[in-house]
């Protein structure tokens, strides 16, 4: 989600920057465009570093000794787990 407001905030300072030819006196049109551009890349930069921290793998290697051959088992297993506000 924060991918796409990302987005939706830089497409609207473009629009202000570029598009909009209008002069009004109690703003300066161009660089709310620009500040909305730049908010724009920093929440979507934020958003794809949350997706790649979403995706965890965890490993873990147990080790036991078998009581009837008595010798040492060794399990591993791997398992990725989401990040808890998915949950």
């Amino acid at each position: 989600m924060s991918i796409g407001a990302g987005i939706a905030l830089f497409v609207i300072g473009a629009i202000l920057t570029f598009a909009v030819n209008v002069q009004v006196e109690w703003a300066d049109l161009d660089l709310i465009g620009y500040i909305l551009m730049g908010a724009g890349v920093v929440v979507f930069l934020l958003g794809i570093i949350f997706v790649m921290r979403r995706r965890r793998s965890d490993t873990v290697t147990r080790t036991a000794v078998d009581p009837v051959a008595g010798e040492r088992v060794t399990q591993q297993s791997t398992r990725t787990t989401p990040d808890q506000t998915e949950l």
